[in-house]
């Protein structure tokens, strides 16, 4: 038992009175990170997420109201489907949280919000927990610490969106992993957590594989030993035992998580199975086949972008060195490396092979990475007290080729996000100089061979200075957020109302941004996407006489979808426009407009057009 994690002897013995005095005061450092992670996220929380030139974190906000719509739906109209948009069939779990916090405390954006602030907070006590178990109290400190206070993470907990409460029950899944290694029954509760962020939202689909690879592990190893070693194999009883390293002893926590994995997998196909037509359309046709491309070109496209085209790892750039260097250890030294470091580590590694292959256009995509990257880091700083493992400078250079691959793809990573505060959003120069970065570091780390690796392993860093570097890179998040909180604005929940002063309780609205703009407001709207979600009528809604969009950066600017609609209706005309908070330029407008009927001339409708700038 680490001498530093809860459940090590109490004060009174000799370890517990030499240790720091946070591990002393271990459970009110961590109360204390988790007051602080609340108010962070309840402070102004109907404020706009960051937008504007350079404070984006890729937070959608009108989607807020898009994959609240079932829930809604419940709450004031007593039904799940209204209209032919229904993502409950893609976030059930997320849903089905959405509505109970409406049935609680009523329809409106600070409560559809209220269900990531609380995710935000278990994201945050389940890694910080679960750390200090693997790695020392130090360790479980520093990760929540980072976890808390991450810009990026702040304020994804603080946006009515899939992500927080997808990523909380990662970080469940992962605690419940940590309790299996001593007892075994929590690998149900991993299992369990896994399939419910299966079930937020289905990009969690890489953790089921990293959890079962890393349950199955040990079961690969025996069998291989079995092969290779066959007088091992054929030995029994004690003797038998005495043998065979401990490392192949098959874990009693092992066939408890596969066959957990496989029970609630079997369970939710039959829950599923009435709706799973919808299920597929949604999760596949819609998600997966319809979106993002799968060429080559595409492929290189999205690895060159992956640490570029966002300021996601660029805004946390010591936390990814430290992350990833010793990621890389750990996959040097697989087979000795504790299973809840390989679960970390296959969450980063499966998580970002899923990106490359789907989409990493989107920053809100790359979030599910934060907890990993965090906890790797903590373990780097608390548990190892070292980025690589000093053995791994008895690997000869030619071996080390072997890993080539994996250095320059590290190298490229830190890299790239460096050269993007050089280029900001100008991706060629970026991935050029990203590239070189990486180049030039990988032949230095192979022409230095091993002194590098004994450079980077021989000193332990001591737990004051790991927690003095969390408290920097704390600090760094606190200051973003304070900028943020000076130049908050309300556009957003403001429009929201205004057209709730407009528009009477059950007028039925045209268009995503009707959704957006629906949360505090009794409007009911359609949502019109590109191949789904309303799109075979969207010529025949004269029911719908109102459509809400955008009118700059420009019309449509939530869809190009929109402009079919209007261009359908050629007599529309735009009765009333206000400022809402989206895009980069920080000039956005939206517009309530009067469809008019089909095919109507411009200027035969009154002319009742209002701004408000």
């Amino acid at each position: 038992m680490n001498p530093r994690a809860p459940g090590a002897p109490g004060r009174g013995s000799g370890v517990e009175a030499t240790s720091p005095w946070w591990e002393r005061r271990f459970g009110v450092v961590l109360a204390g990170v988790l007051v602080l992670g609340l108010i962070l996220r309840l402070l102004f929380l109907t404020a706009d997420p960051p937008w504007g030139p350079g404070a984006s974190v890729g937070i959608v906000w009108h989607d807020e109201g898009a994959w609240t719509h079932n829930a809604r739906n419940l709450a004031l109209w007593g039904t799940w489907r209204t209209d032919a948009w229904n993502p409950v069939f893609i976030a059930p779990v997320f849903t089905a949280l959405e509505y109970v916090s409406f049935a609680a405390f009523g329809v409106g954006l600070w409560q559809a919000r209220l269900v990531s602030v609380v995710a935000g907070l278990v994201s945050i006590a389940a890694l910080g927990l679960g750390l200090a178990r693997v790695g020392g109290r130090t360790a479980g400190l520093v990760g929540a610490g980072l976890l808390a206070t991450n810009l990026v993470w702040v304020m994804y907990t603080r946006a009515a969106l899939m992500e927080a409460t997808m990523v909380a029950w990662l970080a469940v899944a992962w605690y419940a992993f940590v309790r299996a290694q001593t007892r075994p029954a929590w690998g149900v509760a991993a299992a369990l957590a896994a399939w419910l962020a299966y079930f937020t939202k289905a990009s969690a689909v890489f953790f089921l594989g990293a959890l079962a690879l890393v349950a199955a592990w040990p079961l690969v190893q025996r069998v291989w030993h079995r092969v290779v070693a066959p007088a091992t194999a054929r030995s029994t009883g004690p003797e038998r035992l005495r043998r065979t390293p401990d490392s192949l002893v098959l874990p009693a926590w092992s066939p408890w998580i596969l066959a957990s994995l496989a029970v609630t997998g079997l369970a939710a196909l039959a829950v599923l199975w009435p709706v799973r037509d919808d299920y597929w359309f949604y999760n596949w046709q819609m998600s997966v086949t319809r979106k993002p491309a799968y060429d080559i070109r595409s492929l290189v496209d999205r690895v060159s972008w992956f640490p570029i085209v966002h300021d996601f790892f660029t805004r946390m750039w010591f936390t990814t060195i430290v992350a990833v260097t010793f990621a890389i250890g750990v996959l040097a030294r697989w087979r000795d490396a504790a299973p809840p470091t390989r679960l970390l580590t296959a969450w980063l590694a499966l998580g970002t092979l899923e990106l490359v292959a789907r989409d990493v256009g989107n920053e809100r995509y790359l979030v599910y990475l934060i907890p990993a990257l965090a906890g790797l880091a903590a373990l780097a700083l608390g548990e190892a007290q070292r980025l690589l493992p000093a053995d791994l400078a008895d690997v000869p250079r030619r071996r080390a080729l072997l890993a080539l691959p994996l250095v320059l793809a590290a190298g490229y990573l830190i890299g790239g996000a460096l050269a993007r505060l050089a280029f900001g959003r100008e991706i060629s120069p970026s991935v050029r100089l990203g590239a070189a970065v990486a180049i030039v570091g990988t032949a230095l780390v192979y022409a230095t061979w091993p002194r590098i690796v004994r450079l980077l392993s021989a000193r332990a860093i001591p737990g004051g200075v790991a927690m003095l570097l969390a408290g920097l890179v704390m600090a760094g998040d606190l200051v973003q957020y304070g900028q943020w909180a000076a130049r908050r604005t309300y556009r957003n929940v403001e429009a929201m109302r205004l057209v709730g002063t407009v528009l009477p309780p059950g007028t039925l609205v045209h268009g995503k941004l009707a959704n957006g703009l629906a949360l505090e407001n009794r409007i009911r709207p359609i949502f019109v996407g590109r191949g789904f979600g309303n799109y075979d009528d969207r010529y025949d809604r004269d029911d719908a006489r109102y459509l809400l969009t955008y009118v700059r950066p420009w019309i449509g600017y939530e869809g190009p979808v929109i402009r079919e609609v209007l261009d359908a209706y050629p007599g529309h005309r735009i009765l009333l426009t206000f400022p809402v908070a989206e895009s980069p330029l920080g000039t956005d407008l939206a517009a309530l407009i009067d469809k008019g009927p089909r095919g109507a001339r411009p200027g035969e409708l009154p002319d009742t057009t209002r701004a408000r700038d």
